[in-house]
């Protein structure tokens, strides 16, 4: 197991790295960009805060190995299920 900070100086570091990106997310909001560079702009953002909670504030930094499989397959499978349901909401035509 490898060594944790500081939990307070860790836990203000990632509030200071969510509350940067929330400016970033509004920032980016003002700039009025076209849907195809910003929606997977904001998307990048909101799954870089989920990684940042996730990984931080519900220890999964710091499980073990058969946590983050369970983690990743459930994520996989997310993954899969929203790619098939694209042909039905016609963003893909076969």
């Amino acid at each position: 197991m490898e060594n944790k900070p500081s939990p307070v100086r860790l836990y203000a570091l990632v509030f200071a790295g969510l509350a940067v990106l929330t400016g970033v997310t509004v920032f980016l909001s003002y700039l009025h960009l076209p849907h195809r560079a910003a929606i997977p702009l904001a998307a990048f953002i909101a799954l870089t805060k989920c990684t940042l909670i996730a990984g931080v504030f519900m220890h999964l930094k710091w499980e073990g190995k058969a946590v983050r499989v369970l983690l990743f397959s459930g994520l996989f499978l997310v993954a899969v299920l929203a790619l098939a349901i694209l042909p039905d909401i016609g963003v893909v035509t076969p």
